[in-house]
């Protein structure tokens, strides 16, 4: 049988540290691979690492199925328990991967999905799992539970799910790469994608720069309207001048639909 590598799935996996790697593959030369592959269908779920490595030096493994999947999307579910169960993920990671559950759940809901059986479940086949005994995976009612589950605060979440809808593929991989602080990344990302295509190429300290000057701009109309509010006379200048840009904003719009109509005539 011919042995699928689901590229999303890989996606979940951690790559080895240059000792990792040659130490696991210093083990299968010396020992063979002990533990077996574990296969939903042709699928491979658990043993990326091995399964490359065997395939380099064409060293023969075990496989065992898992049949307590019934869906692409249950084996997701249970990649992404097992991912944020670990230490080693950083915040922004395990952020993506809370966020990317509730997408799951959030999708088999509207659909009247509910699966026969919870992704920790679906782990009890897998070896050297840490999330054979664990609960079901609980719904993410609101941000706070998503938060929770990710060991995370809820502002944390709101920045992450900002970075992944508004952000430049630059910044992301900034972000994942420890580059630049979630807070940093979620200001860049406010800013038009050239400008934050550019702080990226520009390197850590752009982006730090580029994170402050969105800052300061969204700092600056606040304390004038403090600034604003302690002394009357100012107040009423200013509401002056809005209104007079007002007006010359109307006037603006007036004349662009003449010169539309005398275009058309």
């Amino acid at each position: 049988m011919d042995i699928v590598v689901n590229e999303e799935l890989k996606a979940y996996i951690d790559p080895l540290t240059a000792e990792e790697e040659e130490s696991l593959e210093q083990s299968i030369l010396a020992e063979g691979c002990r533990d077996a592959l574990v296969l939903w269908g042709n699928v491979l779920v658990d043993g990326h690492n091995r399964y490359r490595i065997c395939q380099k030096h064409g060293v023969p493994f075990q496989t065992v199925q898992n049949a307590r999947f019934q869906s692409m999307e249950d084996v997701h579910l249970w990649m992404i328990e097992q991912h944020l169960g670990r230490r080693s993920l950083s915040d922004f990671q395990r952020g993506v991967l809370a966020l990317r559950k509730r997408e799951i759940v959030s999708d088999r809901r509207s659909r009247g999905t509910v699966p026969a059986n919870d992704a920790a479940a679906a782990a009890e086949d897998t070896e050297a799992t840490t999330a054979v005994d664990a609960p079901p995976p609980a719904p993410f009612e609101s941000r706070e539970a998503l938060a929770k589950a990710a060991r995370l605060s809820s502002n944390q979440v709101v920045m992450i799910e900002k970075i992944q809808k508004q952000a430049a593929p630059e910044v992301v991989a900034a972000v994942k790469a420890g580059t630049i602080s979630i807070n940093a990344a979620a200001a860049v990302a406010t800013l038009p994608a050239e400008e934050q295509v550019a702080a990226a190429t520009g390197g850590k300290d752009e982006l730090k720069q580029a994170a402050k000057r969105v800052r300061e701009s969204k700092r600056k109309p606040k304390e004038e309207s403090a600034a604003a509010s302690d002394e009357p006379g100012q107040v009423d200048e200013l509401q002056m001048l809005r209104q007079r840009v007002a007006e010359l904003t109307a006037e603006n719009e007036s004349l662009r639909r003449q010169l539309a109509a005398l275009a058309t005539t």
